[in-house]
């Protein structure tokens, strides 16, 4: 279970009233604003991740498939075929061949991995699963990376610190921050509930 979290007095008159995952409850639309662009934000790049990994996985098993392919008895005359879709786009995006797919598909797994392992830190973040980050737990985020909360700024001015430490982090491919600042949530009592379990698994169908 989530530890409770106390909620802190909202920083914008503007409340919406809505169902969400927790129940019928009063929701800022502050915090709303800066989870849902957040998670989107990440989700949007798992989206190219999860393109550009189907792209490295076809095309490492086409060129597999290519070399086990037994060649052509000398005594019969081929016909010409044109070639495949699949062969004019794995050929023209992986010139070396075997080498360069297998190598891409490598890569973009780490990549796939990394976003979907963020989007799981974004989801543990919001204790209480309504949905949004309240005061306590957008500063529990920040902090988790080390970042100083600059309480009262606008919500866009969060949701830019928090899409750049993930591009960032996405870019140098330091898993340990990640991981890292995972754990310090998890030391404060945040919990990886059923709920995140289902959202994580909406954006990896």
């Amino acid at each position: 279970m989530k530890r409770p979290i106390q909620q802190v007095p909202v920083m914008s008159s503007f409340v919406i009233l809505g169902t969400l995952l927790c129940g019928m409850v009063t929701v800022d639309a502050t915090e709303l604003e800066v989870f849902r662009g957040f998670t989107g934000h990440i989700n949007q790049q798992i989206m190219r991740d999860k393109r550009e990994f189907v792209a490295a996985e076809s095309c490492t098993q086409w060129f597999y498939h290519q070399l086990r392919k037994r060649p052509p008895s000398p005594q019969v005359e081929l016909l010409s075929v044109p070639a495949s879709a699949d062969t004019h786009r794995c050929l023209a995006q992986y010139p070396n061949g075997l080498e360069g797919a297998r190598q891409a598909f490598s890569e973009t797994q780490s990549s796939l991995s990394l976003s979907l392992t963020f989007y799981q830190f974004a989801l543990v973040g919001d204790a209480d699963d309504n949905g949004a980050y309240n005061d306590a737990e957008l500063r529990d985020v920040f902090e988790s990376f080390e970042m100083k909360f600059p309480a009262g700024v606008y919500p866009a001015d969060y949701l830019v610190s928090l899409t750049q430490t993930f591009d960032t982090v996405r870019h140098t491919g330091e898993f340990s921050v990640l991981t890292t600042g995972m754990g310090r949530l998890y030391e404060k009592g945040y919990r990886f509930t059923s709920a995140d379990q289902a959202a994580l698994h909406q954006v990896t169908q």
